[in-house]
């Protein structure tokens, strides 16, 4: 099995017993954090994405290690070498992350995410089976052509996307320094937010100096609070609605005989971004 996949699968008796906690605190404090269609949907979709990632994964694995061969360095595995494969790994998340947001062909796989008007732990779940199609994979090579073990890249994608489970949670509030150096509940929040002010924002994946360094940070407002949620009027349980949302109208537009535009464009161009008040309304 990929490191990914027996590295999440190992987390997963953690990642389970923490929804079940926010669940539960939810309902003492009474807040509707959690719906059971919404959650069963969250689940179904990762089983999907963990199945789509696996496979990939087996496909691809004898072209990453042919890759490489033409590697600049050799890089031997210390301690120091795997801090810097995290800093370097996570800082290619943040132009993944923040391409995905910006190129419709990458947004089309990660609106998935975005989808749900909810933001509890089992959101982090919510991922498309699509990503092995939209080319996420590609934005690892350069650690592969830099002399890092495929096998250890993955590992450390892995790692981060571990991380990132715990920053969906509404039942965290801000931590203090913790902020400035990290991604955290509070500026993982903002990134999911539908309110115009905070959409585009907050892209990281461990660290949240990505997004100070590159003009892409927001904090959390207390007179602004979280929308969750996409800007269209969007609002589906069904795996399969979420998962091919944004290829279905990809491909309708393309197929649309009005518009002379070529499909490249459609492919690669920005997501549409709405006015403020339609933003606004779409997500009350």
């Amino acid at each position: 099995m990929p490191p990914v996949e027996l590295i999440l699968l190992l987390l997963s008796p953690v990642f389970l017993l923490c929804v079940v906690l926010e669940w539960r605190f939810a309902l003492l404090r009474q807040q509707n954090w959690y719906q059971w269609r919404d959650t069963l949907a969250n689940a179904m979709l990762a089983l999907l994405h963990q199945g789509a990632d696996m496979l990939a994964l087996l496909l691809l694995m004898p072209f990453f290690y042919w890759l490489h061969q033409y590697s600049l360095v050799n890089i031997e595995l210390t301690v120091f070498n795997l801090l810097l494969a995290f800093i370097l790994q996570d800082f290619l998340y943040y132009w993944f992350h923040r391409g995905s947001h910006h190129i419709r062909w990458l947004w089309a796989s990660h609106v998935a995410h975005h989808s749900s008007r909810l933001m509890n732990f089992s959101t982090a779940f919510r991922q498309s089976l699509t990503y092995p199609l939209s080319g996420m994979w590609l934005f690892w090579l350069p650690m592969i052509l830099i002399g890092y073990e495929p096998m250890l890249v993955f590992a450390v994608v892995a790692l981060n996307l571990a991380f990132q489970f715990f920053v969906h949670t509404q039942a965290i509030g801000k931590l203090g320094r913790l902020e400035q150096i990290f991604n955290t509940p509070s500026h993982h929040r903002v990134h999911h937010a539908c309110n115009p002010c905070y959409i585009d924002r907050n892209f990281a994946g461990v660290l949240i100096i990505w997004d100070k360094l590159f003009g892409t940070f927001v904090p959390e407002q207390a007179n602004e609070p979280c929308r969750f949620g996409i800007t269209d009027d969007f609002n589906s349980n069904n795996p399969f609605t979420i998962t091919f949302y944004e290829w279905r109208k990809m491909w309708q537009e393309a197929r649309c005989k009005q518009r002379q535009q070529p499909l490249w464009q459609v492919l690669l161009k920005m997501p549409a971004k709405p006015k403020a008040d339609l933003a606004q309304k779409m997500s009350e």
